[in-house]
């Protein structure tokens, strides 16, 4: 949906003049250069000449097949996708290519919508492999609002910084309260549509004939209550980013709704017949598996492809060890603030009971555990009995108990022989077996310990 600002050059690979010229037919049609090449030798001589977008070959040909000529294109330009086509009877060669860095395979004859859809992918990600060449790692130029220090955030920025100067339609994945909303904010905030609209539309939270209005707008009387004409969020995000939140909630009917807007670039409002051209980046977020939905028949294969053109999986709160003590620190100054209460200290042992927690709700129920112990601490100073129950639960059953913590390695030592023994009905070669010692040993260790044994046995 976005536009092209340089040409896009296309290398077809072919042996059939036929099917070269058709195919070159088709993308001067989708608005792409074309270039032909008639056999593996002669594509690999031309990409070690030009700089190509996307390649779309053969695997079947006189010469040098798609295989052999793969493995050329790849060690000369290793980021060029390259689209390869195959009959029926050799789709296992295609696989076998796909495992090697291929970008994907078509079978023959060839679908031409799945062939758009598949060459804009390849061609999308072409651009966030050459922004991540140009720009090197852009996390350190980010303007965004996300706290963390952690292996895993300190990647996903990374990844924002490559992703959030092109137009790659992105899908975010990642559990409830994770902070979707905030990396699509930040995609937003770094990119060239900085200055225009950032439009959020959680698709979970209407029914599907308001959905439909919400995103397309309608015309007036299209329906009850329709007393005006209205825009939709896809005119109103026009030249800048629409975030679809839990775009896995939508019905299968309005998937192909959204499938025609992002393959077309237009939209039409509820009961108009007249489409209207818009350019919108879209960032879609979920937390569901819509792989899996694919798989179920739950969500449409074409839309998920659409939006899946680069994925960015937010890690839930539990694994960004280190970020939790970060960010608690982040949401006390700013609920003291907001709240205009004072916090002289926070004990040790609120700290302990924070980081001890889980977060199965992760940086939203944290974020909500900060406010409430903000509200409800007693004077000054913020301590574990302001939190929630359920983390001061959760930090006293996972705590050890220090008083039946032995003293000493001999201590220790006792408690075990006495355990085993009482196991076994005071078996001294069973519960010698079990202790992975001789029976001698342990006859040497009762002596040694014999009094003290018999004491905690009375």
């Amino acid at each position: 949906m976005s536009p092209r600002s340089s040409p896009v050059d296309v290398l077809v690979v072919d042996d059939e003049q036929v099917h070269r010229y058709m195919l070159c037919s088709l993308f001067k049609q989708w608005g792409y250069n074309c270039v032909e090449a008639d056999d593996g030798d002669t594509a690999v001589a031309v990409v070690e000449r030009r700089d190509f977008s996307a390649v779309l070959m053969d695997v079947k040909m006189a010469r040098m097949s798609g295989l052999e000529a793969f493995g050329h294109i790849r060690r000369i330009r290793p980021a060029l996708p390259v689209i390869i086509m195959t009959a029926f009877s050799s789709v296992d060669d295609a696989v076998d290519l796909i495992k090697q860095g291929a970008h994907d395979y078509l079978t023959k004859p060839l679908d031409f919508d799945r062939l758009k859809l598949t060459l804009e992918r390849a061609l999308d990600h072409h651009r966030v492999e050459e922004k991540k060449q140009s720009v090197g790692s852009g996390a350190g130029t980010l303007e965004t609002a996300i706290i963390g220090e952690s292996k895993l955030m300190r990647e996903l920025l990374e990844m924002i910084g490559y992703v959030a100067p092109t137009e790659a339609t992105v899908l975010i994945t990642g559990e409830s309260g994770t902070g979707k909303e905030l990396v699509a904010e930040t995609l937003h905030r770094n990119s060239e549509r900085r200055g225009k609209p950032f439009i959020k539309v959680n698709c979970a939270a209407l029914a599907e004939s308001l959905l439909e209005s919400e995103l397309f707008g309608h015309e007036k009387g299209a329906f009850t209550g329709a007393d005006r004409q209205r825009d939709g969020t896809f005119v109103q995000a026009d030249g800048g980013t629409l975030f679809l939140d839990e775009i896995g909630e939508t019905s299968t009917a309005m998937q192909v709704k959204l499938l025609r807007a992002l393959q077309e670039g237009e939209v039409q409002r509820v009961g108009g017949d007249r489409p209207i051209s818009v350019d919108v980046r879209i960032i879609a977020a979920t937390n569901r598996d819509l792989a899996a939905e694919v798989e179920r028949g739950n969500f449409r294969e074409d839309l998920y492809y659409r939006l899946n053109v680069v994925m960015l999986e937010v890690p839930p709160l539990r694994e960004r060890e280190g970020d939790v003590r970060l960010l608690a620190s982040h949401f006390i100054a700013h609920f003291a603030k907001k709240n205009r209460r004072t916090v002289e200290s926070v004990s040790s042992d609120c700290m302990k009971h924070l980081t001890a927690y889980p977060w199965p709700g992760n940086v939203r129920e944290l974020e909500n555990a900060i406010e409430r112990g903000i509200i409800l601490m007693r004077g000054n100073h913020l301590t574990e009995k302001s939190l929630p129950i359920q983390v001061q639960k959760h930090f006293s059953s996972s705590k050890p108990d220090e008083s039946q913590r032995p003293a000493t390695l001999q201590e220790a030592e006792m408690i075990l022989i006495r355990q085993t023994l009482e196991e076994t009905g005071g078996n001294k070669s069973e519960a010698a077996r079990r202790l992975g010692i001789t029976r001698k040993t342990l006859q040497n260790k009762l002596q040694k310990y014999g009094d003290a044994i018999e004491d905690s046995e009375e």
